[in-house]
């Protein structure tokens, strides 16, 4: 009689714990087939010797253990004829409740709202449009506070310093202002130096530096330059792409990373600002790159509590604990995205060769961004899809479909299991991680979606797109 290695066996199964990059933790198990999530909690728990019982998600193959094992592998055919591998991994010990109204319309602007970013600490709002100014708004009273004046064309991007004590905007004339947000002046003059218009900015994290003095810009002059705000000037430029530079990262481990239409990407240390090493592999310009510990980058010392600090020196140490346990015991990864439909998963710091080559867009992509543990990689594409990738290896996971026109923009909850995406198709969308399915239709905006950002505290979502009102989502 044959056997049938699909069949799930009457008695147990061996199994194997390994974490999301495949270190084992410890001998096979023979678990029982009525084991399920609760059973493996408790086993994860002991075995890690934690002390306070932490949650965890498990994965066989890719799909989530929701029932018995036994039930799992008889519903999704999986063969136990080897050791069953299940993959651990650490989920949110709170929850993000997902965002279902909008809250309020504020107009203001009177061109397109182009960016739009919560601080840190979730406490306020920023937007930069294509009607030169820069708006910070009263997230409360849902409000306009004011209105800052002085670029001379399009703010194309705009970032909070990690400790939300200033707000950085670039425009295509060249020129980048700091701002305080709690007057909406302007500090100091603007900073010149750049010959075109700046495409991205990004400011040095806070484990490294805090209060936070240098940031990076990149401009379409096919420079980066690392600006000092205390000095007031350009303290290095970093030249060696040979066309527009597309995007700017700085990295938890010190590195500054930029991508170009001249195909590279390029890795620069930040002490006398050499170049380390260059990524080739994509065949069009790069548009987009993500770093596995952004999310904890750009919210420095906050996270979901809204806890306050009353001193620079406390933020650089909560900012270099949520750092660490971010980034775990592996070294940081980098995701680039292109117009040549792929993407690339890399490990910049020791390899110039890419991890994996991600495929599947049927055009450019625009937008990439891990989700704040690492786990997932979302992909945003001008082919109205999302597509949802393993951060770890870069494999194919899910394809989430329902946009009518290209996906400009994404952003993660904080707790990992949500993601909103902005469109041309002047709706947004919400998708849940675990049932890789549309969790919410986010309709009201009047003409393209342009940019999207999840506050910190998980509370609130913000919009903006070519009908120039800012609209904030609430759960």
């Amino acid at each position: 009689m044959e056997t049938n290695p699909l069949a799930v066996p009457a008695n147990n199964i061996i199994c194997s714990l390994t974490d999301p990059e495949n270190r084992s933790l410890g001998p096979p198990l023979d678990l029982p087939q009525d084991a399920g999530p609760k059973e493996l909690h408790l086993l994860i728990n002991t075995l890690l010797q934690n002390e306070e019982k932490l949650p965890y998600a498990f994965y066989i193959n890719d799909k989530e253990l929701v029932g018995s094992l036994g039930a799992h592998l008889k519903q999704n055919r999986v063969s136990v004829e080897q050791v069953l591998h299940i993959v651990y991994q650490p989920q949110a010990i709170f929850r993000i409740k997902p965002v279902t109204r909008c809250s309020a319309s504020i107009p203001g602007h009177s061109e397109a709202v182009l960016s739009v970013q919560f601080s840190p600490d979730s406490t306020k709002l920023a937007s930069g449009s294509g009607d030169t100014t820069v708006r910070f708004w009263d997230i409360y009273t849902q409000t306009p506070l004011f209105t800052c004046t002085g670029h001379k064309n399009w703010v194309l991007c705009i970032a909070w310093s990690p400790d939300g004590k200033m707000l950085l905007s670039g425009s295509k004339d060249g020129e980048l202002r700091l701002w305080e947000p709690t007057t909406g002046k302007a500090i100091g003059n603007p900073f010149t130096g750049h010959k075109k218009w700046i495409t991205a900015v990004a400011w040095e994290p806070a484990h490294l530096q805090s209060p936070s003095r240098r940031f990076a810009s990149a401009s379409k002059d096919g420079d980066i330059r690392i600006w000092d705000t205390t000095l007031h000037k350009t303290v290095m430029c970093l030249s060696g792409h040979t066309l527009a530079v597309t995007c700017v990262k700085w990295s938890g481990e010190g590195f500054i990373y930029s991508s170009s239409q001249d195909c590279t990407i390029k890795v620069w240390e930040t002490t006398q600002g050499k170049l380390i090493r260059e990524l080739k592999g994509h065949g069009h310009w790069v548009n987009t790159l993500a770093l596995s510990t952004e999310y904890v980058l750009r919210t420095g010392a906050f996270d979901h509590t809204g806890k306050q600090y009353n001193s620079a020196e406390q933020m650089k140490e909560a900012a270099l604990v949520r750092y660490k346990a971010a980034k775990g015991e592996s070294q940081e990864r980098l995701v680039s995205g292109s117009d040549d439909f792929t993407m690339f998963l890399w490990e910049p710091g020791t390899s110039k060769q890419p991890k994996a080559r991600m495929t599947g867009h049927q055009q450019l992509v625009n937008h990439v961004y891990f989700s704040p543990d690492g786990r997932w990689i979302a992909s945003a594409s001008f082919d109205k899809s999302v597509k949802l990738w393993d951060g770890y290896t870069g494999k194919f996971l899910a394809t989430f479909r329902g946009h009518v026109g290209p996906v400009y923009q994404i952003s993660w909850s904080a707790d990992s299991r949500l993601l909103v995406s902005g469109s041309k198709d002047s709706t947004m969308k919400m998708w849940d991680m675990r049932t890789q399915k549309l969790r919410e239709d986010l309709p009201g905006h009047a003409d393209e979606v342009f940019a999207v950002d999840w506050s910190a505290d998980g509370e609130k979502v913000a919009s903006g797109g070519r009908d120039r009102v800012l609209k904030l989502w609430m759960s």
